[in-house]
């Protein structure tokens, strides 16, 4: 997959250190990894400026979340017209999809349902950021509107839906009340750090968001199955202290299909 080039300028800055891409998604967004022979770690996430949310926003979350959570610092953030860039401090830990970590997943999948257990203590009135049911509806219909949302983007559960069926599976299911924690929005494996049994740091922080905790719980718990295999949900929500709810986990595994 074709690696999102940075700005010339960003090259030129670091010409002296080792540049490797670390992470690709889609040809949208590609995170590089910055090095020194010394050891030093940059990590340098460019995407196209169409894309949602923008840097400037996961920036602003990432600035408010230091201050709560083990986060990477904000060293610098822009745009050159073609991409957007957020500069970030590196830190320890290898990041869940580590070959070891995802060879033993009755470690890791604990380690990351704690990891949000404590994420989800953040104090919710400190929080400025907001993803309601509302908000969240109003998202999907533009972007379906906007051709952003298409059939191609449900996951299998969902593929027997035409995309009309599906806002309005949504719609039903929209649940009546919410349970508002600090949510991280994308809460998978790739988007956190481990170091021995536990979780040391939160990554891609884009979506931060007052939310209903099963925004993250639907899908960090069907993370496992794309990273691990089947069989690991429940053992993810036994981890994190909570049962199921099927009626939210539907709703919200189809709202990341049409909203990600």
């Amino acid at each position: 997959m074709r690696a999102v080039e940075p700005p010339a300028a960003l090259r030129d800055r670091y010409a002296g250190w080792s540049w490797s891409p670390a992470w690709t998604y889609e040809g949208a967004v590609t995170t590089w990894r910055l090095s020194t022979e010394g050891g030093e770690a940059l990590f340098l996430k460019v995407r196209a400026v169409e894309e949602a949310p923008t840097l400037a926003e996961e920036a602003r979350r990432l600035e408010w979340a230091r201050a709560h959570l083990p986060v990477p610092a904000v060293l610098g953030c822009g745009s050159d017209g073609d991409a957007d860039w957020l500069l970030l401090e590196g830190l320890p830990g290898r990041d869940a999809t580590a070959p070891e970590l995802r060879a033993r997943p009755g470690l890791t999948v604990p380690a990351l349902a704690r990891g949000l257990r404590r994420f989800h203590e953040t104090p919710v009135h400190a929080c400025p950021f907001r993803f309601t049911f509302d908000g969240a509806l109003a998202t999907v219909r533009r972007r379906v509107a906007e051709g952003r949302a298409t059939h191609d983007d449900l996951h299998p559960e969902f593929s027997h839906l035409s995309i009309e069926d599906a806002v309005s599976l949504l719609v039903e299911l929209k649940p009546a009340d919410e349970d508002l924690v600090v949510c991280h929005g994308d809460y998978c494996f790739p988007n956190v750090l481990v170091e021995g049994d536990e979780v040391t740091a939160y990554l891609d922080l884009g979506e931060l968001a007052v939310a209903d905790r099963w925004w993250d719980l639907a899908v960090a718990s069907w993370s496992t199955t794309w990273n691990v295999g089947t069989g690991y949900q429940q053992l993810f929500l036994d981890s994190y202290g909570i049962d199921p709810d099927p009626r939210r986990i539907t709703f919200f595994r189809l709202l990341y299909d049409l909203v990600s």
